[in-house]
C-alpha cells in the first residue's frame, strides 16, 4: 500500500472561516475563468470542468490516505475524465455506460494488490467515482440539452450553467453573511460548528431572489420556477456542504488540500456544486429547456 502525506490543516480565520481578501481574489479568478471559457467555446468550458475532475480525484486520493485507504488514481482519473466526455457528446446513456465500465475495471485494477484492504479501497473508489465525475458530469448534460436552443442569441445551456452557478452560489454567500451577523443558534455543531440556523435562513432568502431573477431575466420561464428552484438549490447546498464537513471529519483534515487561496482545497468548494447540479439540471431539462 502507497503511503502519502496527510493534507496539511488550514488556518482558522476567526468566525468566518476564512481568510476573505484571498478568499474572495480566488473566486473572481474561479468566476472569470468560468465565464470567458463558457462565451469563448463552450468544449473549453468542458476542459475546465476535466481538469477540475483530475484535481478533485488527486484531493480525495490524498484525504483518504490519511485513514489508511489508498484510492487507485489512474483509473479514477482517467475513467474520470472520459465520463465528462462522453456525457457531453453523446448524452445519458454514454455516462452510465462508462460509469459502470469505470467501475468495473477500477475494481479489476485493485486486485493486484491482493486481498488485503480490497473491499475498503474497491468501496471508496466507486463512492468517489459516484461522488465527483458521475455528478460532475450532469455539467456536460446540461450543455448538451440546451445546445440547439437559443434564448435571446445565446446557447440556452450556457445559461443553465450560469443560472446553476448563480443560485448555488447564492446559497454560499446568503449563508456566509447571515451566519457572520446573526449567527447563534447552531444546526449541526457536532458536523459544521459554524454553520447556524440563521445562516440557513440566509441561505433561503439569497437563493430564492437569485432563482427567481435568473429564471425571469436569463431563462426567460415562469417565476415560480425560480422559486422552486431556489428552495431546491439551498437544501441540496447545504446537505452538500454538512455531506464534505463529515468526510473531512471522518478523514481527520480541516481542508482537502490548500490549491485555492482562501478556499482550502477544490472539494471544499465543489461539494455544493455537486450536491446541487443533478436536480437542477432534472428541472431545467423538464420546465425550461
Amino acid at each position: 500500500m502507497t503511503t502519502s502525506t496527510p493534507p496539511v490543516p488550514a488556518q482558522d480565520h476567526g468566525r468566518a472561516g476564512r481568510n476573505l481578501p484571498a478568499a474572495i481574489t480566488s473566486a473572481v479568478v474561479l468566476v472569470a475563468l468560468i465565464i470567458v471559457t463558457l462565451v469563448i467555446w463552450k468544449t473549453l468550458f468542458m476542459v475546465v470542468v476535466a481538469a477540475a475532475v483530475l484535481v478533485a480525484m488527486w484531493e480525495l486520493h490524498r484525504g483518504f490516505a490519511a485513514k489508511g485507504i489508498d484510492l487507485p488514481e489512474q483509473p479514477l482519473m482517467v475513467g474520470g475524465v472520459i465520463m465528462v466526455v462522453v456525457a457531453y457528446f453523446y448524452g445519458a446513456p454514454a455516462l452510465v455506460t462508462a460509469t459502470a465500465v469505470t467501475a468495473l475495471v477500477t475494481m479489476l485494477w485493485l486486485l493486484h494488490r491482493g486481498v488485503n484492504g480490497y473491499v475498503q479501497n474497491a468501496s471508496a473508489s466507486v463512492f468517489a467515482l459516484v461522488y465527483v465525475p458521475f455528478l460532475g458530469s450532469f455539467v456536460a448534460l446540461m450543455l448538451r440539452e440546451g445546445g440547439a436552443i437559443h434564448v435571446d442569441g445565446i446557447d440556452a445551456g450556457v445559461k443553465g450553467i450560469f443560472t446553476f452557478i448563480a443560485v448555488t452560489a447564492a446559497s454560499d454567500i446568503g449563508g456566509y453573511i447571515a451566519g457572520v451577523l446573526f449567527g447563534r443558534h447552531q444546526m449541526a455543531p457536532v458536523i459544521s460548528p459554524k454553520k447556524s440556523w440563521e445562516g440557513f435562513a440566509g441561505s433561503v432568502v439569497f437563493c430564492i431572489a437569485v432563482g427567481v431573477a435568473m429564471i425571469v431575466w436569463v431563462l426567460d420561464a415562469d417565476w415560480w420556477i425560480g422559486v422552486v428552484l431556489g428552495l431546491i438549490a439551498v437544501v441540496m447546498a447545504t446537505l452538500g456542504d454538512l455531506c464534505e464537513s463529515v468526510i473531512k471529519r471522518d478523514l481527520g483534515v480541516k481542508d482537502m488540500s490548500q490549491v485555492i487561496p482562501g478556499h482550502g482545497g477544490l472539494m471544499d468548494r465543489l461539494d455544493s456544486l455537486l450536491a446541487t447540479i443533478a436536480p437542477i439540471w432534472l428541472l431545467l431539462h423538464y420546465l425550461v429547456f
